[in-house]
């Protein structure tokens, strides 16, 4: 196959309006009708993109991951013949600056920094990048761009070997590196590079029973190796990996918010505490629509298109490389509003009626692996609820028992067709005096942890007296909202329930604490509005002072895990049965 094939005639067949390939056709030779809405959609957001790149692309601190972002969105203009930079020369001399930024950011080992030193993962994040970029503009085939060429080529033939020889740090960094190396290995062909695809998918796909990545990201690594493995299944001819992402994307359908958003609260990475929207789905859900004629990917993906969020413009890029996924959708079916959902393997719940959603956590890491690192799941959220735009982000519970920090659910256990349990039970030991068969004359003794602390006293070893509380979350749906029943004893301490809305609404019936943003509900019940949407709170508990611990953890190195947000608190003492009541209208 010459390498012009690459985009199958695309540029001239899209421009032309003329029948794409249809996907879920394969060998029949079946076309479908080009979805000329799509199309300008994505013309008009990559046109709206090229004056920012033309105003930037010479911004010194830019990463070669932006650098590669910004070349690929001015050459989809400049291929693209409907586009109003269509050819305009005025686009090569930035081009052509981009490419020898690139070349020059390269290492002599092929690789790239990106916050890691020579980096073969971040590298290859460009990399996919650069090769769409050359992709397109070889099947373009203008002689004026033939430099700009020339320099993409040597960065992705010394950039391959790296690639096929290097290391990864993340679960979703070995389908990134095998995508690269799938696009190189298309444009430029090394038994190398398809040795090591097949090394890292030896190894089996991350994928739990639920759909969701190890990583139980639900929008960062789905957004990073949903994309990889339909590239690798597309190039390598592994039709096998497109089941992965259907199932993916089937459970997304059951974490998707109305606005858009997807829940994270169970991620192990950065987005577990972050707002992430499912624009950057667009291509998966539009390519598996057509695929599987599934009418509910096609409808979140229309819902994408309709809302016109994110970054649309750089899916032009990947829809000239194959224009099969611009084909019409199938007709849209619901996707599911009225449900119970439950995710077993991340000891997750969301339950979803219409424009009301909740979200029920009891799956972090911390009782398995009780640090605080990345790549673990110790956001102590373990409940949200919203309506509409009123949005409560998070419910947290923090008691004060011997600074051991929030409460944290060791699992999920449902305990009736609406209801759930979350439960913990935390043991704090004193030490007793070391049996005389380890004591040491020289009291140097092993610096191990007690649990909380590190210290030359052998722990392991001593005798231990303990004080215990256990604590339980029932999560209970009602007519209009939830019951959230807490329950702490067999220890007598202080607790404080979080109760953090997001910012834009107004609340009532609460009392403004000294730190801003930080209220109290001392009796009766409050509410969080924005325009007509509405959750009602309560009853207040008390007038118990708010101390919020985050544990030793987080104070030793002055940490916090004060959410952004409208706070109000509840607090009591245990040993105590509370019953917060979350009313939505």
């Amino acid at each position: 196959m010459q390498r012009r094939t690459f985009l199958a005639g695309s540029l001239t067949g899209l421009s032309a309006g003329l029948l794409v390939p249809d996907l879920a056709a394969g060998a029949t030779g079946a076309e479908r009708a080009v979805d000329e809405d799509f199309l300008t959609l994505l013309t008009e957001a990559n046109e709206a993109q090229i004056p920012l790149v033309l105003g930037s692309y010479q911004n010194a601190s830019d990463s070669v991951r932006t650098v590669a972002r910004k070349a690929r969105r001015l050459v989809s203009g400049h291929v693209w013949a409907r586009s109003a930079f269509h050819h305009d020369s005025t686009l090569l001399a930035p081009l052509k600056a981009l490419a020898d930024r690139l070349a020059a950011m390269q290492h002599d080992d092929g690789t790239y920094d990106s916050g890691n030193l020579h980096s073969p993962p971040d590298s290859a994040f460009a990399i996919q990048d650069i090769c769409m970029v050359w992709a397109l503009l070889d099947a373009d085939a203008q002689p004026a761009t033939e430099p700009h060429r020339a320099v993409l080529e040597a960065v992705l033939r010394k950039a391959g070997p790296a690639l096929a020889s290097g290391g990864v740090h993340t679960p979703n960094h070995r389908w990134e590196i095998s995508a690269a190396l799938a696009r190189t290995h298309h444009l430029f062909p090394d038994r190398r590079y398809a040795a090591r695809i097949d090394d890292w998918l030896g190894e089996g796909i991350d994928a739990t029973p639920d759909g969701i990545y190890s990583e139980r990201s639900s929008t960062y690594a789905s957004e990073v190796t949903n994309p990889c493995l339909l590239t690798i299944a597309w190039l390598r001819r592994k039709p096998e990996l497109i089941a992965y992402v259907r199932r993916n994307l089937a459970s997304t359908l059951y974490l998707l918010e109305p606005n858009g958003e997807v829940d994270t609260t169970g991620s192990r990475r950065q987005d577990q505490t972050r707002v992430r929207d499912v624009w950057w789905y667009l291509t998966q859900f539009r390519e598996l629509a057509l695929h599987d004629r599934d009418g509910r990917f096609a409808t979140v993906a229309k819902d994408i298109e309709r809302r016109r969020t994110g970054e649309l413009g750089d899916f032009l890029a990947e829809v000239l490389e194959r224009p099969e996924l611009a084909g019409q959708l199938p007709a849209a079916v619901a996707v599911p509003t009225d449900f119970v959902q439950e995710f077993p393997a991340q000891h997750l719940a969301r339950i979803r009626r219409g424009d009301r959603t909740a979200t029920i956590f009891g799956g972090t890491d911390f009782h398995d692996i009780p640090v605080i690192a990345s790549g673990l799941s110790t956001n102590p959220t373990f409940f949200k609820l919203r309506t509409g735009a009123a949005i409560l982000e998070s419910v947290r519970l923090s008691p004060q028992f011997f600074s051991t920090g929030h409460f944290r659910s060791d699992g999920l256990r449902r305990t009736g067709p609406r209801s759930f349990r979350l439960s913990d039970e935390v043991k704090v030991p004193y030490h007793l005096p070391l049996p005389k068969r380890y004591r040491r004359r020289d009291g140097a003794y092993a610096l191990t942890l007690d649990g909380r602390f590190y210290a030359s006293m052998d722990f392991p070893h001593r005798p231990k007296q303990y004080r215990t509380l256990k604590t339980s979350v029932t999560v209970t749906e009602v007519g209009d909202g939830f019951d959230l029943t807490f329950e702490l004893g067999e220890s007598e301490v202080p607790f404080a329930i979080e109760l953090c809305f997001r910012p834009g609404g107004t609340l009532t019936g609460v009392q403004q604490l000294e730190t801003a943003g930080n209220h109290q509900l001392v009796d009766g019940t409050g509410a969080y509005t924005v325009g007509s949407d509405r959750i009602e709170f309560g009853p207040g508990n008390g007038a118990t002072r708010v101390t919020m611990d985050p544990g030793e953890r987080y104070t030793h190195l002055s940490g916090s895990l004060t959410p952004d947000g409208l706070r109000v608190y509840l607090t009591g003492r245990s040993p105590s049965r509370y019953t917060l009541r979350l009313r939505t209208s």
